[in-house]
């Protein structure tokens, strides 16, 4: 009987997985979220939408769905809240745990494990949280609003990572890497602030509910659970407990998040011994594959799948969901605000303004600076100050964070001139970023030219 040669083009090369039809679908799809960048365009989508459908005949409706009341009750507790502020607490819990998470993988297995590579971007962090919550309160000491300096504090990763990678490869990689890592802390360090800076009474009774519950999950670790469906029930419940504690429950996804493990269940050793395991039955037997050979394809299945450590795999898992949903779920019930000039010259709109724009690169700068000149850190060679300082004119965009901390710290009556200002001073932020990049990578290649033609 005459063989028919095989095609690879058909079904796909016999050492990778069948290829289908839906592939034309999920592949294109697959490489489309591994692109930062599309995060952010997303994120600028919904944000133009929510700005455009407030500022329509259909504004006032908009605005007013998202401060529906939703709610349920637990015996004496009761959790009820706005719409808005369910998006606010709840779906950014999972941001803050995916914020964790990528903090750890940096400390653990990143760039953050060099400690002195690590001061820079840590002191830069610092600088570009001190320097521009003293401006804003330099601005607003003794007036309406002085308690949202946790406002200018932060930097939006995704608008930022965005703005990287539009200039392209010519963008020096230790820019990208400091830029990373200081967004993380960033991130980490505003979330600490709304711990601290906008709990309210404080319920140790729920407090301690929520530590029985961390203790839980570090003890189902041990115990070897791996069921993400478990954990997050846990999750849940803990959420829950934080909330009624009156600490902000999105502290309950940082914590989480650093205590994700970062060790491997299947080592590479075990792996291969496993899917040595795994070989090609006869065509004959295809229809009548025993027991035996279904548990060995399990195994080997598992052992595919925990030869990724938890934190990686929790990751990969919900990077697409924060960067495609909840990042833009968030735009979509924050950016909406009445445009009105007649409130931009508030002393609010300019302590947000100047703290972002002015504040965040001083601060940058400033911090970077002191902790390599005292030797705490070190700076890359090809990381000179001017791109230092255009990564620090990008660190004033705000947004995500900035959005989220004006909501908790500001009276109804100043978040809309809040949002004013942090949406005029990230466009600004972007801009001036952009184009001082554009002009430092085109001198540089210069530069490069001249040198080869001599």
């Amino acid at each position: 009987m005459k063989k028919t040669a095989f095609r690879p083009h058909e079904r796909g090369h016999p050492t990778q997985l069948p290829k289908e039809y839906v592939d034309w679908i999920t592949q294109p799809i697959t490489r489309f979220l591994r692109i930062e960048a599309a995060a952010g365009a997303v994120l600028l989508f919904f944000t133009l939408v929510a700005l455009a459908l407030s500022n329509s005949p259909w504004g006032e409706a908009f605005l007013s769905l998202w401060d529906i009341s939703i709610g349920i009750t637990l015996g004496s507790v009761e959790f009820e809240r706005s719409l808005q502020e369910w998006v606010n607490d709840a779906f950014m819990t999972l941001f803050f745990f995916l914020v964790a998470l990528e903090l750890k993988r940096e400390i653990v297995l990143g760039e953050l494990k060099n400690p002195r590579l690590a001061m820079l971007s840590i002191s830069g962090a610092l600088g570009g949280m001190l320097v521009p919550a003293l401006i804003y309160l330099a601005f607003l000491q003794g007036q309406p609003g002085q308690n949202g300096w946790g406002i200018v504090m932060a930097t939006d990763t995704a608008f930022v990572i965005a703005c990287l990678i539009l200039l392209g490869p010519r963008v020096p990689k230790s820019l990208r890497v400091f830029m990373l890592s200081l967004a993380i802390i960033d991130d980490i360090g505003a979330i600490v602030v709304v711990a601290v800076g906008y709990g309210e009474n404080i319920s140790f009774y729920y407090i301690g509910l929520a530590v029985i519950g961390f203790i839980a999950v570090r003890v189902m670790a041990a115990l070897g659970i791996r069921s993400i469906a478990v954990y997050s029930l846990m999750g849940g419940l803990i959420w829950l407990a934080v909330d009624a504690s009156g600490v902000h429950p999105t502290v309950t996804g940082v914590i989480l998040g650093l205590m994700t493990p970062t060790g491997r269940w299947v080592n590479e050793e075990r792996l291969l011994t496993i899917m040595e395991c795994v070989v090609p039955l006869p065509l004959a037997n295809q229809h009548d594959v025993n027991v035996n050979d279904r548990q060995i394809l399990k195994t080997a299945e598992a052992a595919a799948r925990e030869a990724l450590s938890p934190l990686e795999r929790l990751e990969m898992l919900m990077h697409p969901w924060v960067g495609f949903v909840i990042m833009p779920l968030f735009a979509f019930a924050n950016a909406g605000v009445v445009i009105s000039f007649s409130e931009q010259s508030g002393s609010l709109y300019m302590a947000i303004f100047a703290g972002l724009v002015i504040g965040k690169p001083v601060g940058i700068i400033l911090f970077s600076g002191l902790a390599t000149y005292t030797k705490l850190a070190v700076r890359p060679p090809d990381l000179s100050w001017l791109y230092l300082a255009a990564g620090g004119m990008l660190a004033g965009i705000g947004f995500t964070m900035s959005l989220f901390i004006a909501h908790l710290a500001l009276s109804p009556a100043l978040v809309d001139v809040a949002k004013l200002g942090i949406l005029s001073a990230s466009l600004f932020s972007a801009l001036a970023g952009i184009i001082l990049l554009s002009w430092l990578i085109k001198r540089d290649g210069l530069r490069k030219k001249g040198k080869a033609s001599r």
